[in-house]
């Protein structure tokens, strides 16, 4: 990296660390998540961010060359659609699959079922590999039906028979798939550590480089179904509980490279899909769906990693329980929010992030955009601990609405 990218790369991580801590840095840091915008700007599609990962990586990086503002890289990494092709996924549908309704320029859309039944608790909670091997993968990805077929039975252990459990047919023809599905994810993997790699050479760090799911939410978004979810919350209460608890274990376990990792951050995204307002009592709140998931936080805090919670829906109620987080070691992103209330509350404790409306980059103009900057800084700015962004990752925009955005906030967010 040369001398010059290199201090505006320092200067850039920084500013964000300079907020996370609680402090103001020289300038409010500008960090919005960008979607799938950066297709449309540049005359593609969000397909070829799932099939064309060249041409996706050349609007990414076109969009920063526009944007040099952005403190942070901060966009969506690719995904493979001839990997989800092959494993016959259900769980999304996306621009590009065959037969599919959804448009070349639209996000994926996510697909909602019970791959988990109401009676497979304590199985989960007993063998957690094996029900993942033998239930989950089948259901959620058809194609790879075969895995179900492989049971160990007792047998006199001499030599290699044991293993022929391992070998079925049906195995064999799904360890086929899997070996496609490796070398597709191969190339993906590739072409996001390529993209992230110019984007850093540019002279943006990352601003967050992992990332999990609130245990209750792996539950009721990948296991359960929302509704399912809550009807355990009442009639399967303590097998639920367990079950969050041992999915924080688990995550907390997969989360320890960070301890020896060399990274230019340490931090970690957890969107928070059903803890808003309104989906569940205080009281379930606290039980299900926060002591597990602040188990996974204090774990991450000791290993050195910044915890980004982005909560997602009307999050008033639930302020006072975010003060629970360890100050200044946390970041807390807001969807809809008071966020007079959020600052007073909660930005004492944690840097805040978020709330702009993302909607008026689509609809609005460049003025309601600037008057909703200028509006969003004066609440958020004092003190410092804030750190700017959208209340959703930015997939629609009028190029000029974009351009009002980072203007005002290049023009009203310096602290000095």
């Amino acid at each position: 990296m040369e001398v010059k990218v290199e201090k505006v790369y320092q200067e850039k991580l920084k500013r964000c660390e300079d907020a996370i801590a609680l402090k103001e840095p020289d300038h409010v840091p500008i960090c919005p998540y960008i979607g799938i915008v950066p297709y449309a700007l540049d005359g593609c599609s969000n397909k070829d961010s799932m099939y064309n990962y060249p041409r996706a990586a050349e609007a990414i990086v076109n969009f920063y060359k526009k944007y040099p503002m952005m403190d942070a890289s901060l966009h969506k990494g690719f995904n493979s659609g001839r990997a989800n092709e092959l494993a016959g996924s259900t769980m999304i549908d996306w621009p590009g699959r065959p037969g599919t309704k959804v448009p070349d320029q639209s996000t994926y859309q996510a697909m909602e079922y019970e791959y988990m039944k109401e009676d497979e608790y304590q199985e989960v909670l007993q063998d957690f590999t094996g029900f993942m091997l033998r239930k989950y993968i089948p259901r959620a990805y058809p194609n790879l039906a075969g895995l179900s077929s492989i049971r160990f039975v007792p047998n006199i252990i001499v030599g290699t028979p044991p293993l022929c459990g391992l070998y079925t047919e049906e195995a064999l023809k799904a360890y086929e798939i899997l070996a496609e599905i490796a070398k597709e994810e191969a190339k993906r993997i590739k072409a996001n550590t390529e993209c992230s790699q110019r984007v850093a050479d540019m002279g943006f760090p990352p601003f967050f480089n992992g990332g999990g799911e609130v245990p209750f939410d792996v539950i009721g978004d990948y296991y359960r179904g929302t509704l399912p979810t809550l009807m355990d919350q009442l009639e399967r209460e303590e097998e639920m509980e367990e079950l969050c608890y041992r999915i924080a274990d688990l995550e907390i376990e997969s989360f320890q490279y960070y301890m020896d990792a060399d990274m230019p951050v340490k931090r970690a995204t957890f969107p928070m899909h059903k803890g808003m307002d309104g989906f569940m009592s205080p009281e379930q709140y606290e039980k299900m769906y926060w002591r597990p998931f602040m188990k996974i936080i204090n774990a991450l805090v000791d290993m050195g990693v910044t915890p980004y919670l982005y909560t997602e829906g009307r999050y008033n109620t639930r302020l006072e329980q975010l003060t629970d987080l360890p100050r200044g070691k946390c970041m807390v992103h807001f969807e809809k929010v008071d966020m007079r209330q959020a600052k007073k509350i909660v930005g004492s404790n944690s840097c805040i992030v978020g709330n702009f409306p993302m909607v008026l980059l689509e609809t609005g103009t460049p003025e309601t955009v600037t008057e909703k900057v200028k509006e969003l800084l004066d609440i958020c700015m004092p003190g410092g601990g804030y750190i700017f962004d959208c209340d959703g990752s930015i997939d629609i925009a009028k190029e000029e609405n974009l351009d009002a955005m980072f203007n005002a906030l290049l023009k009203y967010g310096n602290y000095r």
